[in-house]
């Protein structure tokens, strides 16, 4: 049964990095944008991602500019706002698509795994899947749900 490590996504540089590279590891993988509401959560991804990688968690970034253009810039803009604004750490990916013909490959499974409230398609920015360490895809939180909120639930499978 496929898996998130069976995917391979395109890092910000444009290198083509492997997901099992993160196998055993616990994952929360997020669309995310620079100039939309939810951007300062941020933050707190980075928080979690520093406090909790020691034991094996990482929060991996993918841009999106679907909904309302949120994300306008090109890569190395994208790398600046986050390094300048939040000091991000953890691995950002190059701007995909989560929903549509054109969606990245990984978001076509995780929506396929986890569906939402209203059907599979993602919503809005920063809607988070929680994967365990054998990269099953375990939980699908709303852009609205907060990194700190979450901590209790990658606690779990930590």
């Amino acid at each position: 049964m496929p898996g998130v490590h069976d995917f391979t996504a395109k890092s910000l540089a444009g290198a083509d990095v492997p997901l099992k590279q993160f196998a055993g590891k616990v994952l929360l993988i997020v669309n995310t944008a620079s100039k939309c509401g939810f951007t300062p959560q941020y933050r707190g991804l980075e928080t979690l991602h520093r406090e909790l990688s020691p034991r094996g968690f990482a929060v991996l970034g993918f841009p999106c500019n679907q909904f309302g253009g949120q994300e306008p810039g090109d890569a190395n803009q994208i790398e600046q706002f986050c390094a300048s604004q939040y000091d991000v750490s953890f691995p950002m990916f190059a701007k995909v698509d989560v929903n549509g013909a054109g969606a990245h490959p990984l978001y076509k499974y995780l929506k396929g795994e986890k569906s939402g409230l209203l059907g599979s398609s993602i919503k809005w920015n920063f809607t988070k899947f929680l994967v365990d360490r054998a990269g099953k895809v375990v939980a699908r939180f709303a852009p609205t749900a907060t990194p700190e909120g979450l901590k209790p639930d990658i606690e779990a499978l930590l």
